[in-house]
């Protein structure tokens, strides 16, 4: 429960109202993380939040975290100026498969700010692509401003070894690409079903239709892997706050098999 002392070094303003933090140890301590984990946040004199890492695995002394401004907690982080301090907690819960995913296809399905727990994914996937089969990146946002990582899609997209298809919910006079949710581009993006790792984060509505469109595709319930949110306030399972089913988000989450939690999922409220 004690945090550790980070600086932060700046903060990158992604969109209108979605920012990424970028902090260093001050004191040379690293915080090794797995792609997927998250860390507790602790603004002073504000309170603490759960935030996902979306900075590169192989890179851990700088720690990455992206979020939107939707509270108390997060609109003091983004007044924040670079020096100041913030107080980190982690890394907790479960990661993405990617140990489990050498030799499949990879298939990232990502809606709105779902895209930074899965960036690290990227980062995992591409330092060491000869371990995997076609890597696959499918982002859905509102609009063209809501799109997260703006250069980092540029320069994956120009890879021969990457596919990347964006898709927006509506567009404007400038934008000449995909437009529709994010689930209409599984049935054509280019994978193995039978031979597919698949990784989805966003809302959950999202997630649910975009894990139906992969079973129809055929990967396997086991094959796809989910990233859950709720509020979490003590990341250890101890208060109960992010309970869901049987299982603590905290702990037992937040990356779960969609066969685990493919019941639960579909209920309105659990």
């Amino acid at each position: 429960m004690r945090t550790t002392p980070f600086r932060l070094k700046r903060v990158i303003k992604e969109t209108f109202d979605t920012f990424t933090v970028e902090l260093e140890s001050t004191n040379g301590h690293t915080l090794s993380f797995e792609p997927g984990q998250f860390n507790m946040l602790y603004i002073f004199g504000v309170g603490e939040i759960p935030i996902s890492i979306s900075g590169d695995p192989f890179s851990p002394e700088i720690l990455h975290h992206t979020t939107r401004v939707v509270g108390t907690v997060t609109k003091a982080m983004r007044r924040l100026t670079a020096g100041e301090t913030i107080g980190v907690r982690g890394p907790f819960g479960s990661s993405w498969s990617v140990e489990a995913a050498r030799g499949y296809d990879v298939v990232l399905v990502a809606g709105g700010i779902g895209l930074a727990p899965l960036r690290p994914v990227l980062y995992h996937v591409l330092m060491r692509r000869e371990e995997y089969g076609k890597i696959v990146l499918l982002y859905g946002t509102r609009s063209p401003d809501d799109i997260l990582f703006r250069k980092e899609l540029e320069q994956w997209r120009a890879r021969f070894d990457l596919d990347v298809h964006v898709t927006v919910d509506y567009g404007d006079e400038k934008w000449h690409g995909n437009v529709g949710v994010v689930t209409k581009l599984i049935p054509k993006a280019p994978f193995d079903p039978l031979h597919t790792m698949a990784m989805v984060c966003g809302p959950e509505v999202m997630m649910r239709f975009s894990a139906a469109e992969l079973l129809k595709r055929g990967v396997p319930a086991d094959n796809i892997h989910v990233s859950m949110e709720r509020n979490m306030k003590c990341a250890v399972g101890l208060c109960g706050h992010c309970q869901f089913s049987s299982y603590f988000v905290c702990k037992d989450g937040p990356v779960f098999r969609y066969s685990q939690i493919q019941q639960p999922l579909a209920q309105w409220e659990v």
